[in-house]
């Protein structure tokens, strides 16, 4: 059984593709979220070490699963709170030795 459990720790990566470029790159996935019944993803890339991440729906498509940008902005940016909030919420160390 702890066998098992040590999988669900695996980082989990994504190869997506530009739109407009065709470029392929990889991403691990960092979090999930549900959102009035919608699923979303938030990724880092694999291969540039940047802080930033990248928001993508979920969605399914003739049985697959498919990662799709958020084209509503105001649906982005309550997905983005929700994000900040899970992912970086414990990570304010600045803020923390700033209150002393």
């Amino acid at each position: 059984m702890d066998h098992q459990n040590n999988e669900n720790f695996e980082a989990e990566i994504f190869t997506l593709t530009d739109e407009d470029t065709g470029k392929q790159e990889q991403f691990e996935l960092v979090g999930t979220c549900e959102s009035d019944g919608q699923t979303y993803y938030a990724l880092v890339s694999v291969e540039n070490e940047s802080d930033e991440y990248v928001i993508l729906k979920v969605t399914e498509a003739d049985g697959e699963t498919v990662l799709v940008t958020i084209d509503d902005d105001e649906e982005f940016d309550r997905i983005a709170d929700i994000f900040d909030d899970e992912l970086f919420a414990d990570i304010d160390y600045d803020q923390e030795s700033e209150d002393k």
